[in-house]
């Protein structure tokens, strides 16, 4: 995913009658290529679009777990939401940004930017021999691309940690996920570090983003603790969310965005091939998230007598991490058992993690962490150039890094101010208890 990369040699411009200005003008400058504006303004055009489906992850997001979390925890957790998404764009445009793409200027080669500040776009009407890229795309539409994907990372850890964990500690974490943590091993693999030269292969990010927020969450869970009453002598206590309508929208929500998320990481859209690409990519996508679903949906008819709707929508969102690591080479029907085994992966690590009494509200550790890894090592069983020791050797290093980043951060936030609300605050609800309104206040009067 590096905005500075070459692009595959054309074989078939797409031809626009919209570009038709462009082209004619592009063909009266001497030296100048009229095909590289097309690709010039589709490529930009793809990184927009992809952009606009990845943000709307966002409402994906806060409207799953706003349904999975009890009714007393839903403004606390759409405030989370809201709030983790605005810093991200802050502190990636700050800091993550040029951290991620030193665009081959390391102060320690492959592993750590040479590139500090604030990033920085195109001048207003920006002329062909001024784009900082004319071959390839626009700086602004490569920036809001990525940016979805780095505020995608720290929505992963909301879920799990909800219920119990203080607003402002949580934001602080955030801030340090965004700005240095993300960013930082992305540019091991997007931004042309080691990883990279490896051969660490990562289309859209099952380890990258994925995997990266499921272990920023595990860590956060496991310093944190379970919630009041989850674990009670042995047996583990239902705590059921408060609106499976919301979470159900959520989740078909994140099955739009996904098409952005794996279908804009073709990085290209210049060509037939690009296209043709593209389109597979989408494909693809649906297929596995389809697959994962359809998989939940029978394991727990089987294990429970009964299907489980919280089960088999994480399966769906199981079956679209483990796609992303690879959602081109492999076939329709390879795409659906990949989705398949990730919607059984989730429906087994659930109970699993109960068993280990660590307590993820909304299913995230399973969906994008064991799955996240999964979709990593499924690359070998479709695409010939990856190596499994490679994919292995990247996801634990990636694994080390945020489990002993975050883990820092956490414990030096719970050290000096805090994370977890009081017993009786949790009890109350963090509506109440942080927020001070509630998100279905006609039901508590009476």
């Amino acid at each position: 995913m590096k905005l500075f990369s070459s692009v595959a040699a054309a074989t078939v411009l797409v031809a626009l009658p919209s570009l038709g200005l462009a082209q004619e003008e592009a063909s009266a400058v001497a030296g100048v290529d009229a095909s590289t504006d097309t690709i010039f303004i589709l490529n930009s055009l793809l990184f927009l679009i992809g952009g606009f489906l990845v943000f709307w992850m966002a409402a994906g997001f806060a409207m799953l777990e706003a349904g999975l979390v009890r009714s007393k925890n839903v403004t606390m957790q759409l405030t989370k939401n809201v709030a983790l998404f605005s810093l991200a764009a802050i502190f990636y445009y700050l800091i993550g940004y040029n951290l991620m793409y030193p665009l081959g200027t390391w102060s320690v080669d492959g592993i750590l930017s040479g590139v500090w500040g604030p990033g920085v776009l195109e001048a207003v009407g920006v002329a062909r021999d001024g784009a900082d890229d004319y071959g390839y795309a626009s700086t602004g539409s490569d920036f809001f691309f990525q940016l979805m994907f780095c505020a995608t990372t720290a929505s992963i850890v909301s879920g799990t940690v909800a219920e119990r964990i203080k607003l402002w500690p949580f934001l602080i974490f955030v801030v340090v996920l965004t700005a240095f943590i993300y960013p930082l091993q992305a540019s091991w693999k997007w931004g042309g570090g080691f990883l990279d030269e490896m051969g660490f292969l990562d289309f859209a990010g099952s380890t990258v983003v994925h995997s990266v927020g499921g272990w920023a969450a595990l860590t956060g869970a496991l310093i944190l603790g379970p919630r009041i009453g989850k674990y009670k002598d042995g047996r583990t206590i239902p705590m059921p969310g408060s609106n499976l309508s919301l979470a159900t929208l959520g989740t078909f929500i994140l099955w739009l965005g996904w098409f952005g998320f794996n279908g804009g990481s073709q990085l290209a859209m210049g060509t037939v091939g690009d296209v043709s690409d593209v389109s597979r990519i989408f494909a693809n996508t649906n297929t596995a998230a389809a697959g994962g679903a359809i998989a939940a949906l029978i394991l727990t008819q089987i294990l429970y007598k009964k299907p489980d709707l919280t089960m088999i929508l994480n399966g769906a969102l199981a079956g679209l991490v483990s796609i992303t690591a690879e959602p081109l080479t492999p076939s329709l029907g390879a795409a659906t058992l990949i989705g398949m085994v990730g919607g059984a992966i989730v429906v087994f690590a659930v109970p699993l993690l109960d068993k280990l009494k660590i307590d993820d509200v909304v299913g995230a550790i399973p969906v994008h962490l064991l799955c996240g890894i999964f979709g990593t090592i499924a690359v070998v069983f479709t695409n010939g150039d990856a190596n499994l020791g490679v994919q292995l050797y990247s996801i634990l290093i990636v694994a080390i890094f945020t489990i002993v980043a975050s883990g820092i951060v956490w414990f030096l936030l719970k050290m000096l101010m805090g994370i977890r609300v009081s017993e009786e605050d949790e009890i109350t609800g963090l509506d109440m208890a942080e927020m001070g309104m509630e998100a279905y206040p006609e039901f508590s009067k009476g």
